[in-house]
Order: C-alpha cells, then structure tokens, then sequence
C-alpha cells in the first residue's frame, strides 16, 4: 500500500475565495453525511456521472487520490466550518 502525503501550499494555486463555493461546500456535506452517490446526485439533481464528475474534479484540484483524503483535507481547511444551508440561511 503507498500512502501519499499531501504537501502544504497544494492548493496554493486556488485564488482566494474561489473555493469552496456554496456547491462544493453542499457536495462535501453530503458526502460526510454517508449518503449514497445515487441519493447526493438526487439532492443536487444532477446525474451520477456529473456527480463524479465534480468529485474528481475537487481530488484533482486538491491533489488527492481518495474521496477519503479529500473529506480529510476539506477538513483540515475548515471547509465544513458552516452547514451549506445554515450559511445561507444567516446571510
């Protein structure tokens, strides 16, 4: 087994406040509740496709191999600071 080690500054690419927009930070959410791909592409109404889609396109962005590593490292940039919907709810 390889274990790959995220570097800092991986994501230092990304411009500040580009990211996590209120899809992706709604998209993570989903996944750290358990759900299912086919019930998060039915919440976004999108298809599994697109849904796969856009969760390898956050692994590339971020560097990562694993939907697990990703969950790790929205945490560690406090991506899951605010529910999506109480975020958008108190603005």
């Amino acid at each position: 087994m390889t274990v790959t080690r995220v570097t800092p500054g991986v994501v230092s690419h990304l411009t500040v406040g580009q990211e996590p927009t209120m899809a992706t930070q709604r998209l993570l959410w989903l996944m750290r509740t358990g759900a299912t791909d086919r019930a998060i592409a039915r919440e976004l109404d999108v298809s599994l496709r697109t849904l796969n889609r856009r969760i390898a396109r956050l692994q590339s962005m971020l560097g990562v191999q694993s939907r697990f590593q990703l969950g790790m490292l929205a945490a560690e940039l406090e991506w899951f600071a605010v529910p999506p919907r109480a975020q958008a709810a108190g603005e």
